[in-house]
């Protein structure tokens, strides 16, 4: 998993409430538990003004000129904007695969569902929750500004503003610390491989016959 320390990057506004999982990657491209190949089907049914399946050239369908990834001044952008409930519905977490393999490293929104909120954490994606007045302030300046750029600083928990202006955000502190070291729950979980091979050791000294096989 990709460390996140701090991340600078260009901001897409998603000006709606109750985005769900099935608008951020359609149900018909979950034939894959494979965590690639997601990204160009990403808020599918608004990126495109066909009806998108598995194994269609993306490259060769009509874009929707009027959905915010498809207009220029937000090409390249890496912190998604969004409103209250974002990532409601089901738990699939192919949603933030499809965010990430998108180009997104943060989204940012009043609130988030539950599972969303944890799959991304899971998934080195920062959901970070700011006050609704915040958000919305941040809107219209994305939207004033054209190549509108945020700073997000995971170590000092601080989302900055091109003025300098800071805000604070929450974040559990094993979270954190799995985001800073770029380390999955796997990831975790290795770095106590010695412990883990000491208490087996220990265990087949107690108890020799768990060694044995069973006869088939």
């Amino acid at each position: 998993m990709q460390a996140f320390t701090t991340h600078k990057g260009l901001v897409a506004p998603l000006d709606r409430e109750n985005v769900d999982t099935d608008l951020i990657i359609p149900k018909q491209f979950l034939k894959s538990i494979k965590r690639t190949g997601f990204g160009p089907n990403l808020f599918d049914e608004l990126r495109y003004l066909d009806h998108g399946e598995p194994g269609m050239d993306n490259a060769r369908r009509p874009l929707n000129p009027d959905f915010v990834l498809n207009q220029p001044r937000y090409q390249g952008a890496s912190i998604l904007l969004a409103r209250k409930n974002f990532g409601c519905g089901s738990s699939r977490e192919h949603a933030p695969w499809a965010l990430q393999q998108y180009g997104f490293r943060a989204i940012i929104a009043p609130s988030f569902a539950d599972i969303f909120f944890n799959n991304s954490f899971k998934n080195g994606l920062l959901p970070i929750v700011l006050p609704e007045s915040r958000v919305a302030r941040l809107f219209d300046e994305v939207k004033a500004f054209p190549g509108y750029v945020l700073t997000i600083d995971l170590e000092r928990q601080r989302v900055i503003a091109p003025d300098g202006d800071e805000s604070p955000f929450e974040i559990d502190a094993y979270r954190k610390e799995s985001l800073l070291k770029g380390l999955d729950e796997i990831g975790q979980t290795l770095q106590r491989a010695d412990m883990i091979r000491a208490f087996e050791a220990d265990r087949l000294a107690r108890h020799p016959w768990l060694a044995k096989r069973i006869p088939g």
